[in-house]
């Protein structure tokens, strides 16, 4: 088994607590759906950023709500390049894994999905 990095983005239309919860959780859902991984034993810590227009909620307040309460989670900010999408989660997931690099599933919900056109989830 080994470590692989598997990211995720997503947006709100809004910066308004619940709405942050909401995309975060349907986020990392989708990425430990996805990536077929359902313990948190295999999740290693999640690194979030938000935009600096996002600042209401911590989105990893909802990977505790699903339950990754013993998972090492960071929140930070995301750098402010000029003209980059707004309000915006992104999430760098560590997890544990037999799958290969080429095998794991990265996931852009959303407007997100503009980010990265070559991955099959933002299709």
């Amino acid at each position: 088994m080994g470590v692989r990095g598997v990211r995720g983005a997503t947006c709100v239309t809004a910066d308004e607590p619940a709405l942050i919860r909401e995309a975060a959780r349907e986020l990392m859902s989708e990425l430990l759906r996805r990536n077929g991984i359902s313990s948190f034993d295999d999740v290693i810590s999640a690194v979030f950023t938000t935009t600096d227009d996002l600042n209401s909620a911590f989105p990893a307040e909802a990977a505790r709500e699903l339950g990754m309460n013993q998972v090492p989670l960071l929140c930070a900010r995301e750098i402010p390049v000029p003209g980059s999408m707004p309000r915006c989660i992104r999430v760098l997931l560590h997890i544990n894994s037999d799958r290969s690099p080429q095998q794991i599933e990265h996931v852009y919900l959303r407007e997100a999905q503009k980010l990265r056109p070559d991955i099959r989830s933002a299709q």
